[in-house]
């Protein structure tokens, strides 16, 4: 028998349903993964980087409140944070793609009054 994701504290049937599009189905594996290869896997489909979704999941796997969360264990699992955001966000896709282009002249610059 599997336990449910929500029944880790700190986390309801919102992240449950948002790591179960991630192919984790139960406390068990979220546990057996840990904090940081779980939130990557969220990421990497497709959802949408929080700081405070990151930090209550690491709680609520310890055990804690989300609220338990403060000075230098906050500033550390922020930098673990910021850490997962740009190694396993997904790309802006052809907006990003354009917008280095645009830095380095390769399409021409639009004028600021919106007249070509």
């Amino acid at each position: 028998m599997t336990t449910p994701i929500s029944a880790i504290r700190n986390l309801g049937p919102a992240v449950e349903a948002a790591f179960a599009r991630a192919g984790i189905t139960s406390a068990e594996e979220l546990r057996a993964l840990g904090p940081d290869p779980a939130y990557a896997r969220l990421l990497e489909s497709g959802h949408r980087p929080h700081f405070i979704a990151y930090y209550v999941l690491v709680m609520g796997l310890q055990g804690r409140p989300w609220n338990d969360c403060r000075g230098a264990e906050k500033a550390a699992l922020r930098q673990r944070f910021d850490g997962l955001k740009s190694a396993h966000a997904p790309s802006k896709g052809l907006a990003r793609f354009e917008a280095v282009l645009d830095e380095i002249g390769v399409v021409p610059r639009k004028p600021e009054n919106g007249r070509g």
